[in-house]
């Protein structure tokens, strides 16, 4: 049997470092580092558990694979969500509004084709 110290205390610290990440920052890449870290401490305690209890039916292996399939799914849609903000405002701050950063694309596009103009 596993001492259960050392996995807790690695579950608390994951989901301390992905809560905080979650919000402190305004980067959108980083916020989802802060929830994959929050994903893997629920990963870490679910083995934790299974380990400790020695279930039957093993749902703590079936959960893990579940939650990292889950992990897996948000990945994809999240960055590419993350993309299409990128490609449409040019920056992926979560802090500024859409509005703001449309007026500061639309001024610059407005003053380059000012000036790329042959007088």
């Amino acid at each position: 049997m596993i001492h259960l110290a050392g996995p807790y205390l690695l579950a608390a610290v994951l989901a301390g470092l992905g809560t905080f990440g979650v919000l402190a920052r305004r980067n959108a890449v980083l916020v989802l580092i802060g929830v994959e870290l929050i994903l893997n401490a629920v990963t870490v305690l679910l083995v934790t558990v299974s380990a400790a209890q020695g279930d039957q039916w093993a749902a703590g292996t079936v959960l893990t694979l579940f939650v990292i399939t889950i992990a897996a799914a948000e990945v994809c849609v999240a960055l590419a969500v993350v993309l299409a903000v990128f490609r449409a405002r040019g920056d992926i701050d979560l802090a500024a509004p859409a509005s703001e950063t449309a007026e500061t694309a639309e001024t610059a596009e407005t003053a380059g084709t000012a000036e790329s103009v042959p007088r």
